[in-house]
């Protein structure tokens, strides 16, 4: 038999890897995180479970890299849909949408999610991370940033702040006023990206 090369090797090993991602992404959906183990990712996955400690060092860990990877799969798809564009509002109306709709869709991912991060395990650098701060860097840029690092970390800040707020269990906070709030932060007209309907009427009115 011909050995592998090290590039079918290296395919093989992203291949697995990727697997044991969306295999978390599926069973933290349905079942929730305390209900899924490392084995039943693997299992899913179609993967050996000694790869799951040979990738990630924990289960937190693995899922924070697979919501990011959602995360930037998701948002790499709402900036580049049709019809194209290199418009900087329109770029940045896409990502709010996007990162919002993520919470609306993947209540439980999301939620789960959001309490690592805020728990003593806190903000995980990975490869999938820093896919998906690539591409907010870039959009901030595109939308006419000067400082695009700073600006970057504010937007992360406020879009993790609107995301919790979505997901508080029983006062959530109504989607369509945190996507005008973050709208008129940014000076952004109502129907850029992907509205979901009426704009809500200013508090008070």
């Amino acid at each position: 038999m011909v050995p592998r090369s090290a590039s079918v090797n290296e395919e093989l090993r992203r291949r697995s890897r990727e697997r044991l991602l969306q295999a978390t992404v599926e069973l933290v959906g349905e079942r929730g995180y305390e209900a899924t183990t490392l084995a039943d990712i693997a299992d899913r996955a179609g993967a050996a479970r000694g790869l799951v400690s040979y990738y990630f060092p924990g289960k937190r860990q693995l899922l924070q890299s697979a919501v990011h990877r959602l995360m930037h799969r998701e948002l790499s798809a709402g900036l580049n849909r049709e019809p194209a564009t290199e418009n900087g509002r329109e770029l940045l109306a896409r990502a709010i949408d996007v990162i919002l709709g993520l919470a609306r869709d993947h209540p439980r991912l999301m939620r789960t999610h959001m309490a690592g991060i805020l728990t003593a395990e806190g903000f995980i650098q990975c490869p999938e991370q820093q896919r998906l701060a690539s591409l907010l860097r870039d959009t901030v840029t595109r939308y006419g940033s000067t400082d695009p690092e700073t600006d970057y970390r504010l937007l992360r800040a406020l879009l993790m702040g609107a995301v919790v707020a979505v997901l508080v269990p029983g006062a959530p906070m109504p989607m369509e006023r945190l996507r005008a709030e973050l709208f008129q932060r940014y000076g952004l007209e109502w129907t850029l990206g992907m509205p979901p309907g009426a704009e809500p009427a200013p508090p008070g009115v």
